[in-house]
Order: C-alpha cells, then structure tokens, then sequence
C-alpha cells in the first residue's frame, strides 16, 4: 500500500532506483575534482578504509553483498546473541573494574559504585596491584554478595583467593545455587602475561567444584586482552581465543567434565574500542566462531559464548585524557550493540594511575546512559540486518578461523605462546600499525591530531607497578608521540619554553592558511610551540621576522606550489642567513636549495620531529 500525503502525491514512488553504476559515476566526477582521475572499481577502492587483518571497508553495501546466515536471537550460530530476548530485560551487565591494594579504600570505592548503577565487581586479588587475599572479607563488607557477582583476577593468587571468597559466601549464609560470578581463572592468559609454564592444576579443581557445586559459578575466563594489549589485531584476538578455550575444553573433558558441562564453565573477555562497527562485528564474529567449536564437539547447545567486553587500554592516552571519554563510550556503545553480557567502561585516567571517584562515576555514567537515556537496550542486536555488519561480521569471523588453524597446526596454544609463534606475529602486526600511527594515518585526537601545548596535567596517584616477566608486552597508541613530548616537557623545565619552530607563511592568508595549519598541527604533536608572526613573509622580511620569533631555531615554508617555484629558494637562503638550522617544507618532496626536510599527509611525523629535537639538542 502506497501512503500519500494530504495533497495527494506519492513521497518516493516518482523517484527512480538509482543503480551502482550511477552511483559510482557520480564518485568519479567528485575524485576528479580532487584531482584524482580513477574509474570504475578504482573509484570506489579510492574511497575505502584497510582495517587490518586484509579486511577493507567500502563506501557502500548493498543486498548484494551477501554472508552467511546469522540465525534468530538466542539460537546458533548466536551472531544475534546468546540469549533470545538479548539485553532488552535489564540491559548489560555494568562491572567494574578495581585494582587497590588497601582493603578500606577499596572497600568505599566498591560501595559507591554499586550504590549508583553498577551491577557486578571485577576484583584484582594478590599481587602488587590487587587486595590481599587476606583483606578480601574488609573489602567486600557491606556488599551483597546475593545480588552483586564478584569476578576475580588473582593470577598465581587463584587458588587462596577462591577459598577466601567461598568461605565469605558461606560466612555470609549465601546458598550455593545463589552465588553468580567467575573465578578467573586463566592459566593459559597468567603465561601470556608472565611467560611463566602453564598450570592448569588448580583451574580444573576449581571447575570440578563449580560443575557439582556452584551450577550458577564459572570458574574459567578465556582472556583474549593480553593480545590486544600486545598489539595485536581483531583476527588475532578472535583466533588466539578460540585457540585458548580449546585447550580449556581438552583439559576440563579429560578430567570428567562433559563437552556442554565444559563449556559452560567459560567466560570470554575482549576488548572493545572507539572502532565501534569492528566492536559489533568482533563479538559477533566470536559468538558464531564459538558456536561451531561447540557443535563440533558435540556441546551444540551449550555454544551461546558468555561475553565480557573491556574498553581498550590501547587507545587511552596520557595527554589530553578527558578525550578518552569520548572513546569508552563509544567502545561501550559497540560492546552493548555487538551482544556483550557484562561491559567494563575503563576511567578516562586510566592511564594515568589509579582513577579518582569522578573518573569512576563517569565510567559506571557511561553505560547507564546508554541503556536508560539513549535506549540502546531497548532493541534485540540493533545492528543486525545492516549488509555493512553482517559482511564485517562475516570476513572478519573468516580471517580469524584461518589464524586459529594456524596456532592448532603450531601444538595449540600453550604451544605457541612457548614457541615464540603468538609473540612474533603480534610483534609484525604491532609494527605495521606503528607506522601507521606515525604517519598519522591512524589519527590520534589531542595528541597525533590538535594537540594542547597548554593543557594542565591531569595528576593521579600512581597504579602499583605490574610485575615485569617475560610475557607480552603492553602497547599504546600514543606511545611514540609521548616520548616526543616528554622530550618537550623536560626542554620547558630545563629553559622556561619549549622548542619553536618559525612559520614562514607566503603570499595571502588564503594561499597559506591551508598549510600553515597543517604544519603547526603537526609539530605540535611533537611538543613543538609554532610561531607564525607575521602572518605573511617574503625575502625581505623573513630574516627579521625569524630573528624576532623568540629564538627558533628551525623554521618550516607554508604556501602553495606556485609561490613555492617563486620564492621558496629566495625565502629559505634569507632564513639561513639569519640562524635557522634546519629548514622545512610544507608539501610534496621539490628540488629547492636550502630546503633540509619536506613534511606532508603520509610522512613519517616522528621520524621527521624526533630528528628535529636531536639537531637541536633537546634530551
């Protein structure tokens, strides 16, 4: 039926379908004005984004973009979820995280948060930055343990940990079938961390009492966050834990357990970033990667994968910290849309220290908004149906069945991770991604990108350090860039300013303006303060200007390419004349005498400030 509006005329029937002919006719006339003259297929893969593991991006999907069938809510392969009804009940699990070692104040932050919105406690225990075991009942007083589930992360604390928190169930009279929650254990994700030899001793035991004893209880997480915290991609993660619940389900089967019993003694931990359709795509694609693990282990309806989603360590940066609310939220919107069970929305001073009661309001804030104001848990998997998701999902589920092969191929695992194999391949894909962020090709907002030279640091308490083992490293995004600005920093302590760098704008404001932002945002990013007065100079007044710019040392040519071919030899000989020690050019690589150094999109920013800071003697 056809509705028509009051004066009688059809809203869209008169309007043709346009074809993907059309459509990609109109992308070329726009790339030709951009100056790039590309047709047919070329055209769109000019407008597409890489996202690693050999995935790409496309401006446009249609119905014929096709995937395999992602079934209904609740049924396998569970792409739609691992329950029929989704989070539409009572939204998410809202967990958060602590990691304090004094049992009072750990005990006020766990009662402030669970007062206001948080529904689950996930526990660091043992080891420099969790509680004592022995502080684990002050900890935990005051709470419910009935109505909150505490998730532990005690490491090689695993097995004093568990019998403190049994035995406060059982002081406290909670019954056994009412205890919720997972013990943690993860002998396989303790090596990867600590490359220390894998003991499943104690994990099996503990499962064996879950399984007879605690039906409600999982005692085993398979933690996939040591890989993203290493670098490595979304195929990688996906993959590395498959592999690890593998070996989880051989060793629990092999010691009495069923496949279904086995199965539902897992929890599966991932890291959600600011990337929020590869977020839905990657805990989509684990659900359906699960589900036919499952069902070739005869466990078909047990396969509805348990999820818990973290935001990103990775991307939270150092400078510039409040920006990281912007992406845990956005990492949280892609954990609650992708079927995440339980969701830790990590504070935006993270990576700062221990966070402060505002960062943890604002972290517990972040999903209650999502779910009541924003309604996100209204609606049973939103994303599903869009030919964009269901393709990622698709290709992405794909790339990381064919890395799983590979480390079962290896001796599974605890093979690989002894062999060297899991270390290596993160390593290349880390490195690929470095080059990456120093080119700025992956942007980083208020640190590679409009970067704040006067912000005011934001000061925490410092987080116990984590033990130093032989395991995975820990990676950031913002790593290189900080290093750089550290640099700048300890020049301001040690001068009273930072390093300069002098702006010689050419011609008017309109045939500059373009490059001369571009080149202070650039050096910014390296802790550099650009001086840009006058806004215009030439061969007569760049020596003086420079001389007067507060004793810079280096100096960087904005114009265009014609005024370049113009006046950019005159320019550079007279900025020479007057003390620059190096002289840059904003824009693409030319033959021009006194020119040292061409910055552009695509160059290698660090690289090209970090040579800047040594010619100028700057630690």
């Amino acid at each position: 039926m056809t509705v028509l509006p009051a004066d009688g005329l059809s809203l869209a029937a008169d309007f043709p379908d346009p074809s993907h002919d059309q459509w990609q006719s109109l992308v070329e006339g726009v790339l030709r004005k951009s100056g790039k003259d590309v047709t047919g297929t070329a055209a769109e893969e000019a407008l597409s984004t890489e996202l690693g593991d050999g995935l790409t991006a496309r401006p446009l999907y249609t119905s014929d973009d096709t995937s395999a069938d992602p079934g209904f809510p609740g049924f396998a392969p569970f792409v739609r979820g691992g329950r029929a009804t989704g989070n539409t009940v009572a939204g998410w699990d809202v967990r958060q995280h602590h990691a304090l070692p004094d049992p009072v104040r750990l005990n006020e932050a766990l009662l402030g948060d669970l007062e206001n919105g948080v529904t689950s406690l996930w526990l660091a225990v043992g080891g420099p930055g969790g509680v004592p075991v022995s502080g684990l009942a002050r900890a935990l007083d005051g709470v419910y343990l009935d109505l909150a589930p505490v998730v532990l992360d005690a490491g090689d604390a695993l097995d004093p940990a568990v019998r403190a928190l049994l035995a406060l169930h059982e002081t406290r009279g909670v019954a056994k079938e009412a205890v919720r929650g997972s013990l943690g254990a993860d002998p396989l994700g303790w090596t990867a961390r600590t490359g220390t030899e894998p003991d499943l001793t104690a994990a099996l035991h503990w499962a064996q009492v879950c399984r007879h004893e605690y039906p409600g209880l999982r005692a085993l997480t398979v933690d996939a966050l040591p890989y993203h915290e290493a670098g490595g991609s979304a195929a990688e993660e996906l993959g590395l834990s498959l592999a690890t619940g593998v070996a989880y389900l051989r060793a629990l089967t092999a010691a009495g357990l069923s496949a279904e019993e086995a199965c539902r003694q897992l929890e599966f931990r991932y890291a959600a970033t600011a990337d929020q359709f590869l977020t839905i795509a990657k805990l989509r694609a684990a659900r359906r990667l699960w589900a036919r693990v499952a069902e070739v282990c005869g466990a078909r309806a047990a396969g509805a994968q348990h999820q818990h989603a973290v935001t990103s360590s990775v991307m939270m940066t150092r400078r510039d910290p409040w920006v990281n609310m912007l992406r845990t939220t956005l990492a949280c919107l892609g954990a609650g849309v992708g079927g995440a069970d339980s969701v830790t929305v990590l504070p935006f001073d993270h990576a700062l220290g221990l966070p402060d009661a505002f960062a943890r309001r604002i972290a517990r804030n972040t999903s209650t908004i999502l779910m009541e104001e924003s309604h996100l848990a209204r609606v049973i998997d939103p994303a599903g149906g869009s030919w964009y998701v269901e393709r990622l999902t698709d290709e992405l589920a794909t790339a990381a069945w064919s890395f799983f092969q590979e480390v079962e191929r290896a001796g599974g695992q605890a093979a690989a991770l002894r062999s060297g194999m899991v270390g290596e391949r993160i390593a290349a894909t880390w490195a690929a991604r470095s080059r990456d962020l120093a080119r700025r090709k992956e942007p980083v907002t208020g640190v590679s990108e409009f970067p704040n030279l006067d912000e005011r640091s934001v000061e925490r308490e410092p987080a116990p350090a984590a033990p130093s083992a032989g395991g995975l490293p820990k990676v950031r995004r913002d790593e290189a860039f900080e290093t750089l600005r550290a640099r700048s920093d300890r020049h301001l302590a040690a001068t009273g300013s930072r390093p300069k760098v002098f702006l010689a704008a050419l011609g008017p404001a309109a045939v500059h303006t373009a490059r001369a932002s571009f080149a202070a945002n650039l050096f910014r990013a390296g802790g550099f303060e650009p001086v840009h007065e006058p806004a215009s100079v030439d061969a007569s007044t760049a020596a003086g200007a420079f001389t007067a710019g507060g004793a810079p040392t280096i100096a960087c040519l904005c114009s265009s390419d014609a005024l370049y071919a113009e006046q950019a030899d005159a320019v550079a000989g007279e900025l020479r004349s007057a003390g620059a020690e190096q002289v840059f050019l904003a824009g693409r690589p030319g033959e021009y005498s006194g020119v040292d150094t061409y910055v552009f999109t695509g160059c290698d920013v660090v690289a090209v400030l970090s040579s800047a800071l040594d010619r100028m003697g700057v630690a």
